[in-house]
């Protein structure tokens, strides 16, 4: 990784309403990963933050990892309903995908985390989850000479802490970028790149089916939270933040890079298939005061739907490898 990767800016993200003209240059991808108010990239921190990551002895029983619940080889999430966690049971809630999380604030479904540091504590140390706890994690870092060196490079004035530990496994993290896919080739002037059917799907996405309400900008995501009408208990942002009654049901937009290899999808994992997302679309959702107001019914014919979806197609890396890392001993 190449000091390409450390930003100079952000992308500003820009929202098409349904049934405007598509620009395109609104979902033009930036060409660095911000990294501006947290702790500076560096290669060597990325990749210590990578070996965290991929390395077991994070949590309670040796079993688990963070990769357990964001699989590289499906979008960073897990190709169930929701995760398994450290008591054999599934989890409430889908995992959300570390894919561009560099763009993203802040983090969870609920938005409970304001930074990634934050957001890696929670499920290491979570008991449904990884049931790790990270004193016992740098006690036993401390006595691996390999991870030792490696803090004590990274780090010469900190060494081995929760504190540098959390820095490490978040600016892994930012790194984890969706590759160029034939969408952006198509962004940047090379018409061949999609086909007829994903540019009429791209019309619909910002027109009648109107997803580009919420999911906008390079990452397609507005960073905010919405009730789009699933039925269930779970009350979402509202439980974090009761100031307005819009948070009710309301869940963070994911972004929609390599989404085809990411189901099931939603909060809470519901939807098996991108045919069943666009069914509920269609539908309105469940119909209460919190509704967002971008919710309203549509249909689209079988023809339609087929455009859309290879559309979404086209967000999708052309080649995405992630090699894993080899663990200290």
């Amino acid at each position: 990784m190449t000091r390409l990767l450390i930003a100079a800016s952000l992308f500003a993200l820009a929202v098409v309403q349904p049934g405007a003209a598509a620009d395109l240059s609104a979902y033009k991808r930036p060409l660095t990963v911000p990294f501006e108010g947290v702790t500076a990239y560096s290669p060597q921190l990325a990749t210590l933050g990578k070996m965290l990551f991929f390395d077991p002895r994070l949590s309670g029983n040796k079993n688990m990892t963070c990769a357990s619940c964001h699989n590289p080889s499906f979008g960073f999430e897990t190709p169930v309903k929701t995760p398994i966690g450290a008591a054999n049971t599934a989890l409430a809630r889908q995992a959300p995908t570390v894919l561009n999380v560099a763009w993203v604030s802040p983090f969870f479904w609920d938005g409970r985390a304001p930074n990634l540091e934050q957001q890696a504590a929670g499920p290491i140390t979570a008991a449904a989850e990884m049931n790790g706890k990270l004193d016992d994690a740098v006690a036993e870092m401390q006595d691996i000479p390999d991870y030792k060196n490696w803090f004590g490079e990274v780090f010469p004035d900190k060494g081995i802490s929760k504190e540098t530990l959390l820095t490490a496994i978040a600016t892994y993290e930012r790194t984890v970028v969706s590759n160029w896919s034939p969408f952006d080739r198509w962004v940047d002037g090379d018409e061949k790149a999609v086909s007829d059917s994903a540019k009429r799907g791209f019309e619909l996405f910002t027109g009648t089916a109107g997803c580009s309400s919420c999911h906008t900008g390079w990452n397609f995501t507005d960073n905010k939270f919405h009730d789009i009408g699933l039925p269930g208990d779970d009350i979402g942002r509202y439980k974090i933040d009761a100031s307005s009654p819009d948070n009710k049901y309301a869940f963070k937009t994911p972004g929609l890079r390599n989404t085809l290899y990411r189901g099931p999808y939603m909060h809470d994992g519901s939807l098996k298939s991108m045919d069943e997302v666009i069914a509920h679309y269609e539908s309105g959702g469940v119909s209460r005061p919190s509704l967002d107001r971008a919710m309203s019914p549509f249909l689209l014919t079988e023809d339609e739907s087929k455009d859309l979806i290879a559309f979404l197609g086209t967000l999708t890396a052309e080649k995405q490898d992630i090699p894993l890392p080899t663990l200290p001993n």
